[in-house]
Formats: C-alpha cells, sequence, structure tokens
C-alpha cells in the first residue's frame, strides 16, 4: 500500500488538513504500506516557502512522519509536460480557444445538462477529450459513486502556455509515485472523476507501465460543535493554533482519529499504539464530524493528568521557554508548581494562568479585589498574615493548619478566608490549592505580597 498526503501551501495546515495526514499515516502504520508527502504548490501566487516550512513544522509537531518526501510539485514541471505532449499527439487532449462565455453558449444550444465538447485549434488552453460513457469512483468510505460522462465539460488540464493544471498534474504524479489508495477530504469528490479520465488517458499511450489501479477514500467534512462547516468562528482552525494554545501531540492525534472513525466501542482514550492497530477505512463513517474544541480540551487534561511528572514539567518548561517566559521556565519552584497546579489544568497555557501570578509577579485583578478585599475581607487578611507569620515551619502542612484555625475563630466559612488570602498573593481569584500556593511563595514572599494587599486603599 502507498498513500500519500499532498498539502497546497497556500496558508497554515488546518485541522481538516490535519485529520487527513493523521488517517493516512494511520493507514499505512497499520498495514506497513508507506507514506509519500508531496507539496501541491502549482498555485505559484499564493504557494510560499514559509508555508511549505510551517506545513513541515506542524506535521513533526503532530509526530507524523513520512517515508519518501517531501516532493514539490513545481519541481516536476518537465515530468508533466512530457505527459501532456503525449496526450496531445495521441489525440486525447486537445488546443482550444473557447471561453466561459463559449461554453454557456454551447449549453444554451444543446441543454445545460450536455457537458462542453470543443473543436482543436492551432493554439489555446488545454482540454482532455472526455470519451463517451461513464467514470464509476470506487471509494472505499462512500461506495460506488457513478459520473456519466455526457454531464462532463471537456476540462482544462493546461493553460495556454502549456502550464499544467492542479487536476491534471495530481494525477501524472499518484501516477508515477504507484500510489494504491488516496485518502482525502470529501471536498475533493468532485475532482476525482476529471482525475481518473486523465489517468485513463496516460495509461493509454503508455505512461505509468503497470501502475496499481488507485482506491479511493473520501473522508467526511468537519463541522463545528453548531453543524455548520468548521472555521475560525469555532476556536483554533490550525496546528500551530493549537500548539500555541498549550496542547499535547498525542491527545490531539487521539481526538483528532476520532473524528469521523470509530475504534468499534465507546472508549474514547486511545494510545497512538492502540490507534494504528485498530485503524481501518472500513470504521471511516460517511457523516459530517464535529470538532469540538471543548472535548478536544477535556481529553488534554485526561493526558496532562495521567502524563508522568517529570514530562509533564518538561513540557511545562518547553511552553513556557517558547512562549517568552524562559527566565521563569528555570525558577527551582517550577517543578512543585507544575504538580500543584495539574489537577485543574486542561492544557499547558493554563498553567501561566494559573500559576504565573505566583511565580512572577500578582496580576491586577480589580473585580477579584473588590470582591473579596473589602471591610471583611481586609480583616481576616490580617488575622490570617499574623497567623502565618507565627509559623516555625513554613510547609503546606502547617500553612493548612495555621489557615484553619483563623477560619474556625471567625466562625466564617473557608472561602471568606482563603479567597482574600488568595487574591493577596496572586492578584486574582483563581490559583492552585491556597495551602499549597502559600507554601510555594515561602514565607517572606508571602508576607510581603499580604502587606501590600493591606496597604493597598
Amino acid at each position: 500500500m502507498r498513500v500519500r498526503f499532498a498539502p497546497s501551501p497556500t496558508g497554515a495546515l488546518h485541522i481538516g488538513g490535519a485529520r487527513t495526514a493523521l488517517f493516512n499515516w494511520l493507514l499505512v502504520r497499520h498495514t506497513g504500506g508507506e507514506l509519500v508527502l508531496r507539496i501541491e504548490d502549482t498555485d505559484l501566487e499564493r504557494s510560499t516557502q514559509a508555508n511549505v516550512e510551517q506545513i513541515l513544522d506542524s506535521l513533526r509537531w503532530l509526530e507524523l512522519d513520512w517515508d519518501e518526501g517531501p516532493v514539490l510539485q513545481s519541481d516536476r514541471g518537465a515530468r508533466h509536460g512530457e505527459a501532456l505532449q503525449a496526450l496531445l499527439e495521441a489525440g486525447h487532449a486537445y488546443r482550444s480557444r473557447a471561453t466561459a462565455e463559449d461554453v454557456r453558449a454551447y449549453k444554451q444550444r444543446h441543454g445545460a445538462e450536455r457537458g462542453f465538447r470543443g473543436e482543436p485549434e492551432a493554439d489555446g488552453a488545454v482540454r482532455l477529450r472526455v470519451p463517451e460513457g461513464a467514470t464509476v469512483v470506487r471509494d472505499a468510505i462512500r461506495g460506488d459513486t457513478r459520473f456519466d460522462h455526457e454531464h462532463l465539460d471537456d476540462p482544462v488540464i493546461a493553460r495556454a502556455d502549456s502550464s499544467v493544471l492542479y487536476n491534471f498534474a495530481v494525477a501524472i504524479d499518484d501516477l508515477d509515485a504507484r500510489i494504491t489508495h488516496v485518502v482525502r477530504g470529501e471536498d475533493h469528490l468532485s475532482n476525482t472523476p476529471k482525475q481518473l479520465l486523465v489517468l485513463d488517458a496516460a495509461r493509454a499511450v503508455g505512461l505509468g507501465g503497470d501502475a496499481p489501479a488507485l482506491t479511493y477514500a473520501h473522508l467526511p467534512l468537519l463541522h463545528g460543535p453548531d453543524g455548520r462547516k468548521l472555521s475560525k468562528r469555532h476556536g483554533a482552525a490550525s496546528v500551530g493554533e493549537l500548539r500555541d494554545a498549550g496542547y499535547l501531540p498525542a491527545a490531539v492525534r487521539n481526538y483528532l482519529a476520532l473524528l469521523g472513525w470509530g475504534a468499534g466501542d465507546d472508549e474514547t482514550v486511545l494510545s497512538t499504539a492502540e490507534l494504528i492497530e485498530r485503524f481501518t477505512l472500513e470504521r471511516v463513517s460517511r457523516n459530517p464530524a464535529r470538532f469540538d474544541e471543548a472535548k478536544l480540551r477535556w481529553l488534554n487534561g485526561v493526558y496532562m493528568r495521567s502524563m508522568p511528572l517529570e514530562e509533564l514539567i518538561g513540557r511545562v518548561t518547553e511552553f513556557l521557554s517558547a512562549h517568552d517566559h524562559a527566565d521563569v521556565a528555570g525558577d527551582p519552584r517550577l517543578s512543585r508548581a507544575v504538580d500543584i497546579s495539574r489537577e485543574k489544568t486542561q492544557t499547558l497555557a493554563d498553567f501561566w494562568g494559573l500559576c504565573g501570578p505566583l511565580l512572577a509577579a500578582p496580576v491586577d485583578d480589580r473585580a477579584a479585589r473588590e470582591r473579596w478585599l473589602g471591610d471583611a475581607g481586609r480583616e481576616a487578611l490580617r488575622e490570617a498574615r499574623e497567623a502565618l507569620a507565627q509559623l516555625d515551619r513554613f510547609d503546606e502542612e502547617h500553612v493548612e493548619r495555621a489557615l484553619e484555625g483563623v477560619v474556625e475563630r471567625r466562625s466564617v466559612k473557608a472561602r471568606e478566608v482563603y479567597q482574600p488570602v488568595r487574591v493577596a498573593i496572586s492578584g486574582t481569584s483563581i490559583s492552585p490549592g491556597i495551602f499549597e500556593s502559600v507554601a510555594l511563595l515561602g514565607r517572606e514572599e508571602t508576607l510581603q505580597r499580604m502587606d501590600a494587599a493591606l496597604a493597598q486603599t
């Protein structure tokens, strides 16, 4: 089995493209096949080297490797030209100056459902001659789809300067690479009969030798939770945005694999090894799948909590270093901060929001101050400060006893003491456990922050 992942470098690798890459990868790793990475950069105006690098970087971050490539489609211009000339000489293609207006006029004369047929001319764009009959797309997911040729226009496969278009280049590249299975998005289904016609014509003139016939698998589209086509309004739209949001590659692979594919049971958390073992095209649904970032966040949190602490510390350190917090990444308190926050975090980015105010400086959450540092809150904070200042040992156990004593003496709910302390030391009402947070800061820093909060008017 040989498959290919063939992104166009006209932008970031979006989530739908990442799922396509993953399904191709799982398929060949399950079967022992080979994955060819091809960059389809024939759109020279929109394709950039920066986008190529971004795609490769995203695939590497997802830990999806490939066996051949990356092959740049733009490097194969000479081969495309040879194949085009062979079709022209054999009469399977012809030059035509027909415009879109000419095509409309043709259909007005012969009927809107009638495919356009042109006459060979001395110059102009190159059109593929569509023969009589029908093309049947045999799809491992959707079953057979028949396209009657009488409804298909003779497709343009090259410009007047002989530079080939997408459907021609793709077909020749698949033929030469001896691809056996094309796994791609459902939005490409309308391209498939055109590409099959190119393949038939190419084989008819002796191109491709004994290259195998292709099996297609068109993946269902991705929608957002609201059932509408996935877009930026639903949250992260690209692999780069998922990485910047603090997701783990393994969790992303797990979640994307479940979008349109079923493992055969109700299991949600599946290791990459389990995904490879279970993956087959027969279990891919024809129905659109829904990408819900809230579910991805939940799953990512599961992965973070199950990860060995040392590995999680390493991941957090890398993330902080990559997001302008390299100074904190070297803080000796970081390991403990990761440990006490892991139950409250779902992404690596959550860590900074939770522990950043402790490791760096308190934030300025005015709403939190107004809510918890009024007259009663400040009284509770003063008493808590006195209790903490008297401790012989400033560890979590003794901090807990001291603050619980304040709660008992004041005969109030625990939050009436703990929240004023939390706001004083972090600037906001959200942090890891209050005892762990105070112990993490240490005596001197805790008391200084409490004094500063009490000095505010």
